[in-house]
């Protein structure tokens, strides 16, 4: 007998995952379970498995929702790409379809609202995302930034130029008013009237008398300079209550003064920063979290997984979540599917929802009346205390 190859040192084997890496045919792909199958024949028993009958239950129950959940996901990740990679620019539909798609796990086209590449540019357009036009060359795309920063920037740039524009116009009727009052309260005011030049016929000669150092002239010059009086000096030193005057008043006018477009700025950022902050602490809507114990409360799947319970091994897209029951089957679910564990008091718990979101503690007690649990906190600011959670808010930690 000759001897056995490795199998997964084979040339076959090292074959088989190279090929597996690459794309494959788009007619083998099957969006509800994600799995991209290599031929026909792998994808005939991929429809016939339980695991693709499951999904099929699903989404016959609600089509509308997947469909919704696919050409949004398409959107996001289509736009996402389009502003990472180009920006503003304008490109060719085409070339950034064929970069989306080069990433193995995309969401095809196939399973959106849209069945061509045609139909989600001139959605794009019609929705005001990006500005489009049609050339012989094909479909051409540019990006319109819809950033709140950047809108925010922009709106702050022009409230400065808004601010300065305002202030030259306020200048400028004061220097106007100024100019009236001087004409009216001056009766010998006579405007300036400009007038040609002109010159007489006749020129005139110009001489210069250059004089000697010590001839008379220059004598008489430097006597009637030297008999002048010296000039009176005025004292640059001021009364002290003069200048305390003048020190309340510039305080009062500060006072009283108009805030800077700075300063508004400066208060504007500060009451965003404080939103943010009110909207991190507030509830979200989405709560599933790796590493947490969950319910199956869904019948759609059959008595066999009704009430069955899990962890939750990763999360996609905010809401669907990956759960490994404990007979060793893994399903994929939607939130609304699942709900919290709680466990008996003396286990290791997390805080999926509230301003304390991502906590760990140790269950203490129950609080039927008010339907909350106690919770000693074991990280954060709040270590070691003792604080009260809702039901829907905690849920059993799995002991990996």
């Amino acid at each position: 007998m000759g001897k056995e190859k490795a199998g997964a040192l084979t040339p076959k084997a090292i074959g088989n995952r190279i090929k597996a890496k690459g794309l494959q045919k788009l007619r083998w792909y099957c969006q509800m379970c994600q799995k991209q199958c290599r031929d026909e024949n792998g994808f005939k028993c991929h429809c016939t498995s339980e695991s693709h009958q499951r999904q099929l239950l699903l989404f016959a129950d609600n089509p509308d929702q997947y469909l919704d959940t696919f050409s949004k996901d398409f959107y996001e990740d289509f736009i996402t790409l389009l502003k990472r990679t180009k920006n503003t620019k304008r490109v060719h539909a085409n070339v950034v379809y064929q970069e989306y798609v080069a990433f193995r796990e995309h969401v095809h086209m196939n399973s959106t609202q849209w069945e061509t590449l045609t139909d989600f540019v001139k959605w794009l357009g019609r929705e005001g995302h990006c500005v489009v036009d049609e050339t012989p060359k094909g479909w051409y795309i540019t990006y319109i930034d819809k950033d709140p920063e950047v809108m925010a920037r922009a709106k702050a740039a022009q409230k400065r130029e808004k601010q300065t524009a305002d202030d030259q116009e306020k200048r400028l009727s004061c220097i106007e008013e100024q100019i009236e009052r001087a004409k009216a309260s001056s009766t010998s005011y006579h405007a300036t009237e400009f007038t040609d030049l002109q010159r007489d016929d006749e020129e005139e000669r110009v001489t210069f008398d250059f004089a000697k150092p010590g001839s008379s002239k220059t004598k008489d010059t430097t006597a009637a300079a030297s008999s002048k009086p010296p000039p009176a000096q005025e004292s640059v030193f001021k009364a002290p209550s003069a200048m305390q005057d003048r020190t309340s008043t510039k305080k009062e006018k500060e006072r009283k003064r108009p805030k800077s477009a700075l300063e508004e700025i400066l208060e504007q950022e500060a009451k965003e920063k404080k939103r943010k902050l009110e909207k991190e602490s507030a509830r979200r809507e989405n709560w599933l979290t790796e590493g947490i114990v969950v319910k199956i409360v869904t019948k759609k799947l059959g008595e066999k997984y009704h009430k069955k319970k899990g962890h939750i091994q990763e999360v996609r897209k905010l809401f669907t979540a990956f759960v490994e029951l404990d007979g060793g089957d893994t399903l994929k679910l939607d939130q609304t599917h699942l709900e919290t564990v709680i466990p008996a008091p003396g286990k290791m718990v997390k805080i999926v929802n509230g301003p304390l979101r991502g906590m760990r503690g140790l269950m203490v007690g129950l609080n039927e009346k008010n339907f909350s649990v106690a919770v000693k906190l074991k990280e954060g600011p709040q270590k070691g205390e003792q604080v009260q959670v809702a039901y829907e808010d905690v849920s059993k930690l799995h002991a990996s």
